[in-house]
């Protein structure tokens, strides 16, 4: 038994195969109207489109804006029409404030398939803000600073001596990136010309010193209350001033340096 037989439909027994395909294509052409009048009938049971208004979208628009606007994060398109009213037009909504804040001080663009309002990049710079944060120095960074400072032109063997730990690379990296500490040189005559240390006219300009030799000397500091009353017996205060250079070799390359610098720092401790 055939399909049309199983449906009810004509019996083609008896026909010629002319008359039996006249009859099939009689058959399947109403089938193909039956099946148009169906999908009229579905067509008429589907929703209607929503039509709105001039003013209703500018009001859609103006819901949607004050979204973007109030969201911590971007929001895709889905998330916009879950907050609208059922059937708003996104896609003219959107196209609506893009063309409201073209050329404005914040722009609407979209960022992996979401929307958010930014600040147009030609006025950016009027949110900028400089703000000067103070820099602590460790003690360890001060100490290598009061060292240098009354012992100079010192290397690092030097401070170490007087401070009795091993100078950590980060202590030295600090003043020398504030500009207090520079490299004088190296000393021609002791081995291995170890790099040697000095201060900077920012370092005299910081604690308002006209020279290197208006630092405070063992009275001042003792004035101060900076050293202990009992001092040990033979101890002194250097007297600080600008060494001569005649000793140093200078003109080094800023990476045979570096080099150097990186030797010296090799299994060293972190200072106390």
């Amino acid at each position: 038994m055939t399909s049309l037989d199983a449906d009810g439909g004509r019996d083609f027994k008896g026909l010629n195969p002319r008359e039996a395909r006249e009859a099939l294509a009689e058959e399947l052409a109403g089938e193909g109207k039956a099946k148009d009048v169906d999908d009229d009938n579905n067509d008429k049971d589907a929703p209607p489109v929503a039509e709105w208004s001039e003013e209703e979208i500018a009001e859609h628009a103006r819901m949607a804006e004050a979204l973007l606007f109030a969201a911590a994060e971007p929001l895709d398109e889905a998330s916009i029409a879950g907050r609208l009213p059922a059937g708003a037009d996104i896609a003219a909504i959107i196209e609506r404030l893009s063309g409201d804040y073209e050329g404005r001080g914040v722009t609407l663009k979209k960022i992996d398939r979401k929307w958010r309002f930014v600040t147009a990049s030609d006025v950016a710079h009027v949110l900028e803000k400089e703000k000067v944060t103070p820099r602590r120095l460790s003690r360890a960074a001060l100490e290598t600073l009061a060292i240098i400072a009354y012992h100079q032109p010192c290397s690092r063997a030097d401070i170490e001596d007087v401070r009795g730990v091993q100078v950590a690379k980060g202590s030295l990296d600090q003043l020398l990136e504030i500009g207090w500490v520079r490299m004088r040189g190296k000393r021609r005559a002791a081995p291995g010309r170890p790099i040697l240390y000095g201060t900077t006219e920012s370092f005299l300009e910081q604690f308002g010193l006209e020279s290197i030799g208006d630092l405070p000397g063992l009275a001042d500091l003792k004035a101060a209350g900076l050293l202990d009353a009992r001092l040990p017996p033979g101890f002194t205060v250097p007297n600080p001033e600008d060494a001569e250079d005649g000793d140093l070799e200078e003109g080094e390359e800023e990476i045979e340096f570096a080099q150097d610098f990186l030797k010296e720092d090799n299994g060293e401790t972190a200072d106390a």
